[in-house]
């Protein structure tokens, strides 16, 4: 793999990405917080520049190796998070708060470090929702895009009809088709946006919610989340965008473009709607402790939509909840959203797929001569695919145990250790106990925020980009740059 080509890669894209400092800037100025705007200025100026220097060693390379794809992936996610602290560290925030804060922003993850709101301008929180939703775009990207033409995980089962061209390259048909999930994703942002300046929000706040709920981010303006609002129309918008956030962007689409059906034709939306549907059900009858009223049935489906998308919102503090209720929201924690979607976790289509291979497997014990090939959307699915599954789910699970058993080591107790692994690992936001959702992730200790941080930015790259980037065959081939560079065509 070579350094000086990723470098250079990932210093183009960073350099792209520090205009985003200027809107908050503007609002700044408009505010007539100009310490504040500086700040923001500064932030550009440093981001450009020293992407710039990375930049320099950029080079059309005849041939872009995969481990490189992979690092360029995995840096780039890592850079942006870095540079994006720079305006949380001039409002005091320390470097440690400040990265991870940033890294819950871009990952879409939207576990917070803010104690006092009260303390920030207008063009902080402003930048909080843009970090997320632009994590979301990075998302449909990353997932649609890249991850597929590299295999990772199956992905290309998923998203074939995204495939147009043989060989690693990035297809005009693969960018056009990422570019109109782009303008979906946009467009569904301004409709949530009119709707809930329409339900009673501000105009401000009604943006923030909009950049954080489509991106299933669940970063808030409002120390007190959603329940700060009190305002029930808000919460039932909010439930039918949470799902769509965590439903295929791919699959909207096409339900948008004219397959009004679609959504009752695709297994995994069915599945993930189901256990949205089934927990919503069943916290209801839980807190009402018989027939739900209304009331419960909005504080069921809004939190059961909200951590099953991983967007992380609360209507209220379900840390009080009984713990039967609970249970269903860990359950549809561990569901996810949809692959294709801004959701974390492990997706849908996986489990679905794992929960379909283990029933095979069962009717095999009874009947070891039968030929029975695991079946999606009426196509065989070849082993190599359930393999990759099967590691991913596997990887996830063990993730949600070993970061939160490193996190209870270094200090926590045993529910908010475990769930504030679950939470960050699967970029949901909140977890229970002193991190749950009227909480924050402030007094945890230096170095479970630095775990946690990096748990975020694995999950959201799902693990295995990360852990290819850590095989010896990679560490082995590390060099600077190709011993022999070959002449760019179009020098002479």
């Amino acid at each position: 793999m070579r350094i000086s080509l990723v470098l250079g890669v990932v210093g183009q894209l960073v350099r792209r990405f520090s205009l985003a400092f200027l809107p908050p800037m503007a609002l700044a100025s408009l505010d007539h917080d100009y310490g504040l705007a500086t700040t923001f200025l500064a932030a550009c100026l440093c981001t450009y520049v020293l992407a710039s220097l990375a930049a320099l060693r950029f080079r059309h390379a005849p041939v872009f190796q995969r481990a490189e794809a992979l690092a360029v992936v995995s840096l780039t996610w890592a850079s942006v998070a870095l540079f994006g602290a720079i305006p949380y560290v001039f409002c005091g925030l320390s470097f440690t708060d400040a990265y991870f804060e940033s890294m819950s922003g871009f990952t879409t993850t939207g576990a917070t470090i803010f104690e006092d709101f009260s303390r920030y301008g207008r063009a902080i929180f402003l930048w909080r929702a843009m970090t997320q939703w632009f994590g979301g775009l990075g998302v449909i990207a990353l997932f649609l895009v890249v991850l597929p033409r590299l295999g990772i995980a199956g992905r290309q089962l998923f998203f074939a009809e995204a495939s147009g061209a043989p060989g690693e390259a990035i297809s005009p048909q693969v960018r056009e088709g990422a570019s109109r999930l782009w303008v979906l994703y946009i467009a569904l942002t301004t409709v949530l946006t009119l709707l809930l300046w329409v339900a009673g929000m501000s105009g401000f706040d009604a943006l923030l919610h909009a950049f954080t709920t489509m991106a299933a981010g669940g970063f808030s303006p409002h120390p007190a989340s959603i329940a700060g609002y009190q305002n029930p129309a808000v919460e039932w918008i909010l439930v039918v965008f949470m799902i769509l956030a965590g439903t295929s962007f791919a699959l909207q689409y096409k339900v948008f473009t004219g397959r009004v059906l679609g959504f009752f034709a695709d297994g995994e939306f069915l599945f993930y709607f189901g256990a949205t549907l089934i927990a919503a059900i069943g916290v209801s009858f839980v807190l009402a402790e018989g027939v739900p009223n209304l009331d419960h049935l909005r504080m069921a489906a809004f939190q059961a939509a909200s951590l099953v998308s991983s967007t992380g919102f609360a209507s209220t503090d379900y840390n009080l909840w009984p713990d039967a209720a609970r249970a269903l929201l860990i359950f549809v924690m561990l569901v996810s959203g949809c692959a294709g979607s801004a959701a974390g976790g492990p997706k849908s289509i996986r489990l679905l797929l794992v929960i379909k291979r283990i029933m095979l497997e069962t009717t095999r014990v009874l009947h070891p001569r039968a030929v029975l090939p695991l079946r999606y959307k009426k196509k065989t699915i070849p082993d190599d695919i359930v393999r990759a599954v099967y590691t991913l789910v596997t990887l996830y699970m063990g993730g949600y145990f070993l970061f939160g058993f490193a996190t209870v080591l270094l200090g926590t107790d045993l529910i908010t250790g475990f769930s504030a692994a679950l939470a960050c690992l699967g970029n949901i936001g909140p977890g229970f106990g002193p991190v749950g959702p009227m909480g924050n992730f402030a007094g945890l200790s230096t170095a479970t925020k630095w775990l946690l941080s990096i748990a975020m930015w694995v999950g959201r790259l799902e693990i295995v980009t990360v852990l290819a980037l850590l095989h010896p065959h990679v560490l082995r081939q590390l060099r600077w740059d190709d011993p022999h560079p070959r002449p760019h065509p179009h020098t002479s």
